[in-house]
């Protein structure tokens, strides 16, 4: 690293041609890094180290990206031609461990090694890298992986009290007649000891909301793949999507197979990628569903980007009608864990008041997260 810049104007102006160099070079820069790159930038003291680590923290997602990553920036900031400068760190020995079942196993210890000097050892777990990593930066064999990891997630409502009691050690539980008798036939009709029951518990009913309008394409495969996982697990759980029409898809998903769960749910889907009317959608899953039994006391998650091409009075209303008889709602929003993001869409600042949970649904580890904030009783918190 050069000890100081020449002639570079203020870097957070520069780092567009930078990005732009960056994407040209074959690195997938999506918009959440390259703003959390600008963003870094305006924090650190100005100098080279600044600008190379900020990028390699915020641009970089893979160890197969740092030698483009060090190229464009040794030409974009410094002047340099790719290696023109000295190779002395490159020349180190450098061993890359992929935690990998599939991957080959490295050299046993104490084989003979051309190579002299300290040897680097580096680790790499694609998994950890793919959970964190933004749904709408992945290709597709990314997104094959990240949904093969989505089986791990189990989606389960909070639990609640039910009519059905269970026995109990407690003595202060009611008393249980008829496990009490039938304990009695053992000493001769004489009950010696008197047993008790307590209410059961269940967990609550989910319900899942899915946006599949065009705003959302590059994440409503994956929250689809999510409702999937949660259904076929037999859980308590209804799935529909919103778009310009309101469609239940609890039929299709109950499959074990994902890719014919996935298919079943683009044959029933009619409004793919089309537009948003998260207004009248509701409507008619309170008149149809939500109102008459499915939202009652149920955990309500709605998986949308909040973009709406309908009235937000309209939405405002019926989000009214579903808080009154959902037990919470969580919303779900992609778009939360893009920097500097504030709720100002109609359709999101129109529900806004009406969500207990505002959460975001970006990455693997976000709905990780989410499946957290499901099975955790919380009261009612109006925003």
């Amino acid at each position: 690293m050069a000890p100081a810049l020449a002639g570079v104007p203020d870097p957070g102006t520069a780092a567009h041609g930078f990005l732009a160099d960056l994407r040209q070079a074959g690195l997938a820069v999506p918009v959440g890094s390259a703003l959390l790159y600008v963003e870094a930038l305006g924090r650190l003291a100005p100098g080279p180290d600044a600008l190379y680590w900020a990028g390699r923290a915020t641009l970089v997602h893979a160890p197969e990206e740092i030698p483009t990553y060090d190229a464009v920036f040794a030409r974009y900031w410094l002047g340099r031609v790719p290696g023109s400068e000295s190779r002395a760190a490159e020349e180190q020995p450098v061993t890359l461990a992929v935690d990998d079942p599939e991957a080959p196993e490295p050299p046993a210890e104490g084989t003979e090694d051309d190579s002299e000097g300290p040897e680097l050892t580096l680790r790499f777990s694609r998994t950890e890298v793919l959970r964190t990593r933004d749904f709408a930066s992945l290709d597709a064999g990314e997104q094959a992986e990240v949904h093969r990891l989505m089986a791990d997630l189990r989606l389960a409502g909070a639990l609640q009290r039910s009519r059905r009691r269970v026995p109990t050690r407690r003595a202060r539980g009611r008393p249980d007649l008829r496990r009490t008798v039938r304990a009695s036939l053992r000493t001769g009709g004489e009950p010696v000891r008197r047993l008790s029951s307590q209410a059961g518990a269940r967990p609550r009913r989910v319900v899942l909301l899915a946006d599949i309008s065009g705003s959302m394409e590059p994440y409503s495969r994956a929250l689809v793949r999510f409702a999937h996982v949660a259904v076929a697990a037999r859980a308590r759980v209804e799935a529909f999507t919103l778009g310009t029409r309101l469609t239940r898809l609890t039929r299709e998903l109950t499959t074990r197979d994902p890719d014919v769960a996935l298919a079943r749910a683009a044959g029933a889907v009619p409004d793919w990628s089309g537009g948003t009317r998260l207004g009248e959608s509701l409507r008619r899953f309170n008149d149809e569903w939500g109102v008459r039994g499915v939202a009652r006391g149920a955990v309500v998650v709605i998986l949308s980007d909040g973009w709406d091409r309908g009235d937000p009075e309209e939405l405002a209303e019926q989000m009214a009608r579903l808080r009154r008889v959902a037990h919470r709602i969580v919303w779900v929003n992609p778009l939360k864990a893009s920097p500097g993001y504030e709720p100002l869409a109609r359709g999101m600042a129109a529900a806004l008041p009406f969500v207990d949970e505002f959460v975001e649904g970006h990455s693997l580890d976000s709905l990780d997260e989410l499946a957290r904030t499901i099975a955790t009783e919380r009261p009612h918190t109006r925003r």
